[in-house]
Formats: structure tokens, C-alpha cells, sequence
């Protein structure tokens, strides 16, 4: 009875091609098959580090049926890898289907990792924030891609974007028109690349940088937005967080609110902001 084969599914280059780990290339000169998202990319590659192995496409369009192929050939014992043009497959890039259905399927699924545009902006970006929240590329269309940053308004860790060059002047004045002017973004373009350019700036001004020059208007993109500061609550008097205090023990939080505000005198923004303070640290005890 034959043994099923193994699918590694191997990070390539981002674009310098030493980042290849040594693993990685065990890996393509060992397996039977290479499943690759561009054939004609993937062959360059391998001509670089003289591998010749038999390339099958697998792409977007066409993962479904392709795995029941890469199926097939695992069930008779071959060993694939699974590559895309740069990077780890199925991270915004085909793959993620193919591995969902090869795992249904019982198949053993090994990751070989390596270079990663995300990892590397974040790293040379100088952000401390040390939480991150991956999105990938967002919706072409301008309607959906506002829709989609408003889900994301408020986050309070990194925002990190892949973006292409014909549409990341209008990601960057959308990210400023939604996510805040005054929030602070590191543009990472061309990672690893001949062109490598890091610039941090105001949401406000991003457009104008990109298109001040075309050149900075070429190559891929990562997108780093800070998560806006946290506002400090204005400070209310001991006697009025004494009676609030008190009101919130028996009432309601809106009602406490203005019932507080008329006992104390004190702006109903600044009563109902610490209100919800309280509320907020008496649910996390």
C-alpha cells in the first residue's frame, strides 16, 4: 500500500533572492513537483539556484481543480511544493484554497517559512506598538473599500495594508478621509528590492507625497497605520466622581449620567465619558 506524499507549502523571495532560506531550497530540489502561481516566474527562480523540477500552474482561477490534481498525485506518493510568485502562499496570494482541501483530504501539510513583506515593513517601520492587525490588499472598488475601513476605525493596533501602485494614492486619501488625517503612516515600498523606500508621514500628506513623485508611485506597497493615541479623560472634580459613583450603584448608566449632571453642574461629555470609564474597569475585575 502506498503512502500518501507531503505538501510543503515554501515562502520564496520577496525580492531580493538571497533571502531564500537554505531549507527552502532542500525543499524544491527534493519534491517530485513544483505547483507554482506563475510557471514562467517560478522557472527563474529555480534557473537561479540551477533546480530543474516539472512546474504545474496553480493560480486564482483555477485552485479548485487544482487540487483535485495535486490530489491525485500526493494519493500515488509524489511530494509537492507550493509556491507563488513571492512570499507565502495563501498570505494574500492563491494557495489557501489548495491547502484547505489537501487537509480535508488527510494530506500532511508542512510550512517552510521565509521572507515576508509584513514582517519585514513592521520590523524596519520603528513602531512600537507591539500588536498588528494583517488585512492584505482592500476592495478595488472606492465604495467598498470606505466600507471596509470604517469596520476599521478605532482599532488600537498597527493597521498593516498590501496595496498596488495604480491604486494607493486613492487607499492613502481614503485611510485619511476615514481612519483620521492625523494618524501617522509608514509607507514601505519595494521591500528588499534595488528601490527600497521607507518614508513616514501624516495620513494628510501621503497623497501629495506619492504625487510629488512618480517614481514612488512604483512597485508594491505595505501600508503601516498607528493606531490614533489614546485620550487622556478630562479630569472631573472629587465630588462629582463621588456622586456618580453612587448613582451608578442602583441606576442605570444613562440615567446615573443625568442625574449626575444635575446634582454637580459638571458638562454631560465629561460625566458620561468617566461613567463609562467606571463601567468599563468594573467589567475587567
Amino acid at each position: 500500500m502506498s503512502h500518501s506524499g507531503t505538501l510543503y507549502v515554501v515562502a520564496t523571495p520577496i525580492g531580493n533572492l538571497q533571502d531564500i532560506t537554505l531549507r527552502a531550497l532542500d525543499i524544491l530540489k527534493s519534491v517530485d513537483v513544483i505547483a507554482a502561481e506563475d510557471t514562467r516566474h517560478t522557472s527563474g527562480l529555480l534557473s537561479h539556484f540551477a533546480i530543474q523540477k516539472k512546474l504545474v500552474a496553480v493560480h486564482q482561477h483555477n485552485e479548485h481543480k487544482s487540487a483535485e490534481l495535486l490530489l491525485a498525485r500526493l494519493q500515488a506518493g509524489e511530494s509537492i511544493a507550493l509556491v507563488t510568485d513571492a512570499g507565502t502562499p495563501g498570505i494574500s496570494d492563491p494557495g489557501a484554497i489548495v491547502v484547505d482541501l489537501l487537509r480535508e483530504a488527510g494530506v500532511t501539510v508542512v510550512p517552510i517559512p521565509g521572507a515576508s513583506a509584513v514582517i519585514a515593513a513592521l520590523s524596519a517601520s520603528g513602531i512600537t506598538n507591539t500588536s498588528f492587525t494583517f488585512y492584505g490588499f482592500l476592495p478595488a472598488s472606492g465604495s467598498q473599500r470606505r466600507h471596509a475601513l470604517e469596520a476599521l476605525k478605532g482599532q488600537t493596533s498597527t493597521l498593516v495594508f498590501y496595496e498596488a501602485p495604480h491604486r494607493v494614492i486613492e487607499s492613502v486619501t481614503d485611510m485619511a478621509l476615514i481612519l483620521g488625517s492625523d494618524q501617522r503612516l509608514t509607507i514601505a515600498r519595494e521591500l528588499t528590492k534595488t528601490f527600497e523606500t521607507f518614508h513616514r508621514c501624516l495620513l494628510n500628506d501621503a497623497a501629495a507625497w506619492l504625487q510629488a513623485d512618480p517614481n514612488q508611485q512604483r512597485g508594491e506597497f505595505v501600508l503601516l497605520v498607528e493606531a490614533a493615541p489614546i485620550k487622556e479623560l478630562a479630569p472631573i472634580s472629587d465630588e462629582a466622581e463621588r456622586v456618580l459613583k453612587l448613582l451608578l450603584e442602583d441606576l442605570p448608566l444613562k440615567q446615573a449620567v443625568k442625574l449626575a449632571v444635575e446634582i454637580t453642574g459638571v458638562k454631560k461629555n465629561l460625566i458620561y465619558e468617566f461613567a463609562l470609564k467606571l463601567k468599563n474597569d468594573s467589567e475587567e475585575v
